[in-house]
């Protein structure tokens, strides 16, 4: 190898000693015809001491056959690689180093050319591949193909180069220390290029919390119920974040963007939109299912409160206006929160509901009144039978509104009468006195509901309202000549009902006969028509007669101007095709 020096008795390594018939030659000194230019093989004239002969030929020389120079001006050209050398470990690894550096030195240092070109492409393209660097990092794919070209590079520059000298440095030691020196530039690349891809990372992120952040902000100006998913994605985009990636600044800024996230979905509470804000603070309360909880930190249970408030408050609302959700709200009020300052406001609420319909009844409108009462009758039982520990009270107000209902039925029958609705004021009544039947009110609201039903026919009688007078001085006697039962109401003065059983052998009559002239219903001498006489004061009554089965049957009427002196008489008969008469 170049570089070996060797002593005046020491056989140079490329020279065979002679063999049988191979001429020696005659060592060179001043009477030599010729001798060996100097630095080639042989010491120059006069020369002493060890001399250093070259591992190959000079550039120009070529060796003839027996070790002497040829003749003439020929200059030979360079050998295209290192001649072989003897194998030698310390030079492959030297080799496979440089190789592992990305550049193809190794297989610079050995005259591969093709090779080293080709390791500088791999690393070019995956420098193409890699930079500028981002958050997605270099492609697998490309970096184990560049790690196992790089592999297989080190692997075949350790086979030449066990082999075969090196046209640069001198001493393999340097020649070692060049390529560990060499490492730190892939190293120190992947580590620059470490640094690049966590900034680029970190960018990322901090785009993907500001994504999120808009997208809060967009879906704050949408109501809960279309918004709900925008709502659902940012969260999970900062629970990702948190979770994922717990050491990112992004990750950092996730509590504060939490507290803005809360105050955004709950904005209807902040603008005492209580009903509003029901919906958007119960997902709120879901969030520390899916959120780790020392990333809330105290939104865990920031909700609750503004919770309970809204439930009270919107239910409230709905109480005063006679809405129906409100019970929907308390009972969730009082099965959520059932020890919160909220809940315990919901009985004295409904009380003051039920006070306040109670006292209408005296009013202008008793109907709504009455129907508000039982209607919140209906309600809190309803509400009583969830509410646990109030349950007992919220009963007890419950059965109060009922009460007062039925009392108020009577102030309702009355407003209907006087307002001309008599089918309603007839019902009313009836109800009334079926609710209440030891009310001191019972016995008119008897008298009212006749007169209402009387009026339904002859509205006339509805002019007045009934009372409880009873008797007078003038007979009327009425008869009936139908054979079905009749009941018989009359209002003006005195106002009353009596019920006269079916006239045996009596039939209905046929119109054309009811329009004869000189045709008198009651007139059959022979026959004992079911009657009965009652006493009525002078004045306008109204009488009117219908069967008691056949509800369908047009009922008869009659209005009498009684007087004293006089004896009066009603017929109730029945016509085949237009009901009853007289």
């Amino acid at each position: 190898m170049s570089g070996e020096a060797h002593g005046p008795n020491q056989q140079p390594p490329n020279d065979r000693p002679p063999g049988p018939g191979t001429p020696n030659p005659a060592p060179p000194g001043p009477s030599s015809p010729n001798p060996a230019p100097p630095g080639y093989g042989f010491p120059p004239p006069g020369a002493t001491g060890p001399q250093q002969r070259p591992a190959f030929p000079p550039q120009g020389f070529l060796p003839p056959p027996h070790g002497f120079p040829a003749p003439g001006p020929f200059v030979p050209p360079m050998p295209s690689s290192p001649p072989s050398a003897p194998p030698d470990g310390l030079r492959a690894a030297t080799v496979a180093l440089l190789n592992l550096s990305g550049l193809g030195l190794g297989y610079l240092l050995v005259r591969r050319r093709l090779l080293t070109a080709a390791c500088l492409a791999a690393t070019v393209v995956l420098l193409l591949v890699a930079l500028p660097a981002d958050a997605d990092g270099v492609p697998g794919a490309a970096l184990v193909c560049y790690l196992v070209l790089l592999l297989l590079a080190a692997l075949h520059g350790a086979f030449v180069g066990l082999r075969t000298a090196l046209v640069w440095p001198g001493r393999r030691p340097v020649a070692l220390l060049l390529g560990v020196a060499l490492l730190a530039v892939p190293v120190g690349g992947a580590l620059w290029y470490d640094s690049a891809h966590q900034e680029a990372v970190q960018r990322a992120l901090l785009d993907r919390l500001d994504q999120a952040d808009e997208q809060v902000t967009a879906a704050a100006e949408h109501d809960f119920t279309g918004a709900k998913a925008d709502y659902r994605n940012a969260l999970a985009v900062y629970r990702d974040l948190a979770v994922n990636h717990s050491g990112s600044r992004a990750a950092a800024q996730v509590p504060d963007r939490l507290r803005t996230y809360y105050t955004t979905v709950a904005a209807a509470y902040g603008h005492q939109d209580y009903c509003t804000a029901v919906a958007p603070l119960k997902y709120l309360r879901t969030v520390p299912n899916s959120m780790p909880k020392d990333q809330l930190g105290t939104l865990a249970h920031w909700p609750d409160d503004r919770l309970a408030t809204s439930l009270y408050e919107c239910g409230a609302d709905g109480l005063d206006g006679g809405g129906t959700d409100w019970v929907a709200r308390f009972d969730d009020l009082l099965g959520t929160f059932p020890d919160s300052a909220q809940a315990a406001k919901v009985v004295p609420a409904v009380d003051a509901a039920e006070k306040k319909a109670a006292k209408a009844v005296s009013g202008s409108d008793p109907c709504t009144a009455v129907e508000r009462l039982h209607t919140l009758n209906s309600q809190i039982v309803q509400l009583s039978g969830v509410s646990g520990a109030q349950s007992g009270a919220l009963g007890k107000v419950a059965t109060r509104a009922d009460r007062s209902g039925d009392a108020g039925e009577y102030q309702c029958g009355v407003k209907q009468y006087k307002d001309g609705d008599y089918a309603k004021a007839q019902a009313t009544m009836q109800q009334f006195v079926t609710d209440n039947p030891h009310d001191h009110n019972g016995d008119r609201a008897r008298k009212i509901a006749i007169g209402a039903e009387v009026a339904q026919t002859l509205p006339a009688a509805g002019r007045k309202l009934p009372t409880t007078a009873s008797g007078g001085g003038i007979s009327v006697t009425v008869k009936n000549d139908s054979p079905d039962d009749i009941t018989v109401l009359y209002t003006g003065p005195v106002t009353g009902s009596f019920t006269l059983k079916a006239c045996g052998g009596c039939k209905a009559y046929s119109f054309a006969s009811s329009i004869t002239p000189g045709w008198e219903p009651c007139s059959d001498s022979g026959r004992d028509y079911p009657q009965r006489t009652i006493s009525l004061p002078p004045g306008t009554t109204y009488f009117v007669h219908k069967p008691k089965k056949d509800t369908s049957a047009t009922p008869g009427s009659d209005t009498a101007k009684l007087r004293y002196g006089y004896v009066y008489t009603e017929c109730a008969y029945t016509t085949q095709s237009l009901g009853s008469g007289y």
